[in-house]
């Protein structure tokens, strides 16, 4: 597909963000059964998968020019949102290079990276950018490095320090989160990251990914899927501004719930650094309302009974409690009890008409 970048486009205020019917088919949709419970659930990061989100590195999609205009909004009125910690100058320096190299080879049309020995020249069309600079220079950029590439870059991005048997939070660029703190959260420990999650902890989850997490080798990325739901189009929903959104959940009725409403999903990669020995976690957030998961016949089915049976704990933790039973009863009528294909993928080539 070529991209056609919808630069004007809002997620915020006015909410101008609309997905085009290919855009709604590349959703990485999160349910791969009828029922949903924490789990590891990680897999190789290899290009290629159900839909068309799994297809580079790292995914660019319509909206790309616009939440990068987004990012900066956020940053601008709160710098705090990227911080890495000093020790970690060399993975900074490994994630600008993974993600310049990434991003030149799948999408050439609108990247580009050369290098003339540590004279490098990156050239990002979309945004309009051309910079030259000297690799392991930081005072050759504008802002450092992390920080530079990140600000060009879909979703949000953690530098893990690995040491005393364990991963910590040492770094980050964090303007589209569902509601934790960078801020809070810099320096953590992987378990104290992960503390607030309900069911995981005692099923083992985080100390069985710790563990697999710590062997991750270099050049042998790995994915997960994450989800949650939120109320508008909204990028930006971090503790620093619930008093903004935590009111829109207030909003919502049962005529404007398909809407309103977003399954809110994160495809999560995670990629050991060469030099550094750092893993990079992207937290790549896509969102699509309720009335778009509609009119695809599996998705809308598989949401259905998953939202229906979900444990109260995790409804709870994820914050649906005010307005699950409405999304609940607006899909009802689109399950026929007809059964589902194992999978994320759609089945599907075309979209039901929007009703």
């Amino acid at each position: 597909m070529t991209l056609q970048f919808k630069p004007s486009e809002t997620f915020r205020d006015t909410f101008t963000y609309a997905k085009t019917a290919e855009d709604i088919l590349r959703f990485p949709f999160p349910f791969p059964e009828d029922e949903y419970m924490y789990s590891v659930n990680i897999e190789p990061h290899v290009k290629g998968g159900p839909t068309a989100a799994f297809q580079a590195v790292f995914d660019i999609d319509e909206h790309y020019v616009a939440e990068c205009r987004e990012r900066a909004k956020v940053l601008a009125e709160d710098p705090k949102r990227c911080q890495v910690l000093p020790h970690m100058m060399a993975a900074e320096w490994d994630t600008l290079e993974l993600i310049m190299e990434s991003l030149a080879a799948d999408y050439p049309e609108h990247f580009t990276l050369t290098k003339a020995g540590d004279l490098w020249t990156w050239v990002n069309r979309p945004l309009g950018l051309q910079q030259s600079f000297t690799f392991g220079k930081a005072e050759t950029l504008p802002c450092p490095p992390f920080e530079f590439i990140t600000r060009q870059a879909q979703g949000d991005f953690t530098l893990q320090d690995q040491r005393e048997d364990n991963l910590f939070v040492d770094g980050g660029m964090v303007t589209t989160q569902a509601d934790w703190s960078l801020e809070f959260d810099i320096g953590m420990t992987f378990h104290e990251w992960h503390g607030p999650v309900p069911l995981a902890h005692e099923k083992g989850v985080f100390d069985r990914a710790l563990k697999y997490l710590m062997r991750l080798q270099c050049g042998q990325p790995v994915r997960r899927l994450n989800w949650t739901m939120t109320v508008n189009p909204r990028l930006d929903t971090s503790p620093e501004n619930y008093p903004v959104w935590g009111p829109d959940k207030a909003t919502v009725t049962p005529e404007n719930v398909a809407e309103k409403v977003h399954l809110r999903v994160e495809l999560q990669t995670l990629f050991r650094l060469p030099r550094s020995n750092a893993i990079l976690f992207g937290i790549r957030c896509y969102l699509t309302s309720v009335a778009d998961i509609a009119r695809v016949p599996k998705w809308r089915r598989r949401l259905h009974r998953v939202l229906r049976d979900l444990h109260p704990d995790i409804i709870g933790y994820k914050g649906l409690p005010r307005y699950r039973q409405m999304v609940i009863d607006h899909l009802a009528p689109f399950d026929d009890g007809v059964p589902t294909s194992r999978g994320i993928a759609p089945d599907t080539d075309t979209l039901d008409a929007a009703r």
